[in-house]
């Protein structure tokens, strides 16, 4: 502070006594007083505080000018850019032209009212001249010395930097007009680009973009008045054919700036570009960047599209066209009431070279630039794309060549497509047309995936488009390639033949068949066409194969809206015919007919089309499947799969037999609970090996409950047998109320492309052992479980009852007797606790709970010492008081 004082105090006293000084003794003063200024500028931080900086601006910038303009007078052009070099350069004690330079470099960067001293010193005149020199006439080193490297670097920067503050101010490029070098500077970008000087060449272009910026009427008619703008194009166009493509780019943009940026102000300079080829000499710039690699021409080749596509919007009147909207349309579209945002297509020109461009070149990255144009474009105003489609057709016509571009570029001109329907709400027939055309051609296989995943992608948005595609043919076309493949796979019954698809030919059908469940969803019309075509027995072969087997089934579940029979009659019988192992194939079958199964009407076609005998023959094939060491072809698979195919199927037959008593009568007059009871107990979790030993006490006592929550929410170790009892029972359990259908246990699997059926894995052990369970805690809290125990709960499926009553004995393993007694008498304390009330009681009787008890559990109940004895016996009691009639009781 004490230092800025000092140095304010002197100024004060150069102010004071300047006017009288001759202007060698003021030059003097005021040089001897700069470096005290960068001293105090140094050691605060970069803060400048003085009472009058705007005329310590204006004295030095006057100074600075005067010294550079008496370097520059009356020498050739050599000359004087060695005498600036020189004079700028730090050289000791005679550094007085860096002095002022690091002077005025500092005062620039403070504040808007100092830049305009600066400016009013004659500043921009003279250092455009001397940018003019520093570019068009390389020097050579003449010296290695790496401080004077250095030393060159900090002037030219702190060069550019007055030059970028000064003249992005309209005020300082109406200043350096003064010097006539403008214009000189910019033909010579144009012509001289391969003979400057190397490292004045992108300062160069930082300071001519940022005068383009700040143009005015003046400078406009000072180019103008030259033909700048019609030189620099004619030397573009010779450099054009002899320089590399990134360096043309470079000189190009820099041109191409001045056009762009003087338009707001005036046309002349657009006037001048496009009546002298401007367009044809950015044509043959962009041309030539084929095949460059990514980022080489960057940024330069960005910003040339990016300067093309604002000059589509460069132009006196609006555009007018009138075209004829195609029907249907989708509900919310309105042309009439499309409001524009004023930034509407007025200049066809420059949107023909890109045009132009992405119909002769193959280039990735030159035609994603040019698709990402045409986006930016319909992004600023909604008219934009219906204004070029109805006079240049661009998408119309890229959709004819687009199969020849490389696949990203056809992935990102199919969004493009997709943006039309999903942005604009407009269904552009047309295009539709010829998309549709590619699709049957499928000159490239690539290609018509990802044209069909585009109309894919529109038809999940509305319903409409399945009318769309319907009657433009697209669904017949689609079924009639569907059944071509499902020849080729039936043929191949398992084989590997050659014509079987592989990798973008098999994601293809995959993409057909997701096609054709779109359309067929909710639309009983396409699936009536479906079904006229005879494609049913076709469709169903495509189930085999997991990739296809999601989208086959969606088609199958439509087909069920309009026959039922037929739907059961196949998911059923593909059931019955997959073999013991095809575990993943009988899960997706079992969750799709759960879905179907969630409609009554659907529950008398499951019963006659031996759905519930179907089902059972699952459990039946699974037999030792769940033993404990797994043995045989089971040891190779995750017993997390096996248990989810249980829980599955019992949902499946929860499902069918829910709120239908037809079902639930066919069910319990054929003695399927039995049936059930015994396919379970085949299983290998539950004992069939004959003796038993019993305890004679029990050691601990936990409720059923309380054994789900130790099972899977603690650390406390069970055997692999007793946690799929456990699990098997809580099916069970949630059977007998009616809610199994409704549950969750297991994680969705998602199966992708290319991904093989991963039947035989093995499951990880403790908690791992079912990875694709959720956490118990994450459908029960445990507490919560046992307080709905001491409630009484509505029997649904009472027969569910027995089939855990059948398994009870079954509850035991070799070497875990207290462990087995434990959940056995944990079970009947739970079954105690569904016939509380006198309903539930009377609906257990009507079931054959009675005679279940006695005649599976007849050494527990017939003997007084047995620990289950008692707890029997209660049930018993309990129910006997429901059982009115005789026959019954006995």
């Amino acid at each position: 502070t004490l230092l800025w004082e000092t140095i304010g105090k002197q100024f004060v006293e150069y102010e004071q006594v300047a006017p009288f000084l001759i202007p060698e003794d003021q030059q003097r003063r005021l040089l001897e007083f700069l470096p005290l200024f960068l001293k105090a500028w140094e050691q605060s931080a970069g803060a400048i505080v003085l009472p009058n900086i705007q005329l310590l601006a204006s004295e030095v910038s006057k100074l600075l000018t005067k010294e550079i303009r008496r370097n520059l007078n009356g020498k050739p052009a050599e000359e004087a850019r060695l005498a600036l070099e020189q004079l700028l350069q730090q050289k000791g004690e005679a550094g007085d032209g860096h002095l002022l330079l690091k002077s005025v470099y500092l005062l620039s960067q403070t504040d808007l009212r100092t830049v305009w001293n600066i400016i009013g010193s004659g500043l921009p005149a003279a250092l455009i001249q001397c940018l003019y020199l520093f570019f068009t006439i390389p020097l050579k080193k003449i010296s290695d010395d790496r401080e004077t490297s250095e030393d060159d670097t900090q002037t030219q920067e702190m060069l550019v930097k007055i030059m970028l503050n000064m003249y992005k101010e309209e005020q300082g490029v109406e200043e350096l007009l003064a010097a006539d070098k403008l214009q000189s500077l910019i033909i010579a970008t144009s012509s001289l680009w391969d003979q400057c000087s190397h490292s004045w060449k992108v300062p160069t272009g930082r300071v001519l973009r940022t005068i383009s910026k700040a143009q005015t009427k003046n400078s406009i008619v000072c180019l103008q008045a030259v033909d700048c703008i019609k030189i620099a194009v004619q030397n573009l166009f010779t450099l054009a054919d002899t320089l590399p493509a990134c360096d043309v780019c470079e000189a190009a943009s820099i041109v191409l700036c001045f056009v762009k940026d003087s338009y707001p102000v005036s046309s002349a300079l657009l006037t001048e570009f496009e009546n002298n080829d401007g367009y044809q000499l950015l044509l043959k710039i962009l041309l030539r960047c084929e095949g460059l690699q990514q980022n080489e021409g960057d940024p330069y080749l960005d910003e040339i599209l990016d300067m093309l596509t604002c000059l589509t919007t460069c132009g006196k009147t609006e555009l007018k066209v009138s075209g004829n909207i195609v029907h249907p349309q989708l509900p919310h579209f309105d042309f009439e009431r499309t409001q524009s945002t004023g930034m509407t297509v007025k200049n066809l020109q420059p949107f023909q070279v890109l045009q132009s461009i992405f119909q002769r070149s193959n280039d990735q990255h030159l035609c994603g630039r040019i698709l990402a144009a045409i986006g930016t474009i319909w992004a600023w105003d909604r008219m934009n794309f219906f204004l070029l489609e109805w006079t240049l057709q661009p998408i119309s016509q890229f959709t004819d060549i687009i199969h020849f571009k490389p696949h990203p570029v056809q992935v990102q001109f199919f969004r493009l497509v997709e943006s039309i329907v999903l942005d604009l709400s407009y269904v552009p027939h047309e295009i539709l047309k010829k998309i549709q055309y590619l699709i049957k051609e499928n000159i490239m296989p690539f290609c018509t995936l990802t044209a069909l995943q585009c109309l894919l992608s529109m038809t999940q948005k509305d319903l409409l488009f399945s009318d769309i595609f319907r009657d433009s043919g697209l669904l017949g076309l689609l079924l009639a390639l569907l059944r071509k493949e499902a020849k080729i796979l039936r043929k191949s019954a398992g084989t590997h033949l050659p014509g079987l698809k592989e990798g973008t030919e098999k994601e293809l059908n995959v993409v057909m068949l997701k096609m054709v469940a779109a359309l067929t969803a909710r639309s009983v019309r396409n699936t009536v066409v479906l079904k006229d075509y005879g494609m049913v027995p076709y469709i169903k072969i495509f189930l085999d194969d997991e990739c296809y087997r999601s989208a086959t089934l969606s088609i199958l579940e439509q087909l069920s809206v309009i026959n039922y029979e037929e739907y059961m009659s196949i998911i059923i019988g593909a059931l019955c015919s997959s073999t013991q192992w095809e575990l993943h194939l009988k899960l997706d079958l079992l969750k799709s007919l759960l879905r179907i199964l969630e409609s009554p009407k659907s529950h008398s076609a499951f019963r006659t089309c031996s759905g519930f005998n179907g089902l059972l023959s699952l459990l039946s094939d699974m037999e030792g499947a769940l033993q404990d060491p797994p043995s045989g072809q089971w040891a190779a698979v995750g017993q997390n799969c096996i248990l989810e195919l249980v829980f599955c199927t019992l949902q499946g037959i929860t499902a069918a037999l829910h709120l239908d008593p037809v079902n639930s009568s066919f069910f319990q007059r054929n003695s399927l609970f039995a049936k059930m009871a015994e396919d379970l107990g085949s299983l290998g979790c539950f004992w069939t090996e004959g003796e038993r030993q019993i305890p004679v006490s029990l050691e601990k006592k936990r409720t059923f409950a309380e054994f789900l929550g130790a099972a899977f929410c603690s650390s406390e170790p069970f055997p692999a047998w007793l946690k799929n009892c456990i699990w098997i029972l809580n099916f069970l359990d949630h059977m007998v109320k009616g809610t199994l259908h409704q549950e969750s246990y297991f994680k969705e699997r998602k199966p992708e492309m290319g991904e093989d059926s991963r039947d035989d894995q093995e499951a990880p052990q403790a908690q791992e052992e079912h990875p694709n369970l959720f956490a118990v805690n994450d459908n029960y809290d445990v507490y919560f479980y046992c307080r709905l125990e001491m409630r009484d709960c509505t029997i649904v499926h009472p027969g569910a009852a027995c089939v855990m009553v059948r398994l009870l004995p079954k509850l035991y393993k070799e070497g875990h007797a207290q462990l087995s007694l434990e959940i056995q008498c944990a079970l009947v304390d739970h079954i105690q606790s569904l016939v509380k009330s006198e309903k539930s009681r009377q609906v257990m009787c009507e079931s054959g709970l009675l005679s279940t008890i006695i005649t599976s559990c007849q050494d527990a109940f017939y003997s007084d010492s047995h620990p289950l004895h008692l707890p029997l016996t209660r049930v018993f009691e309990k129910l006997a008081s429901q059982a009115v009639e005789p026959h019954v009781l006995r």
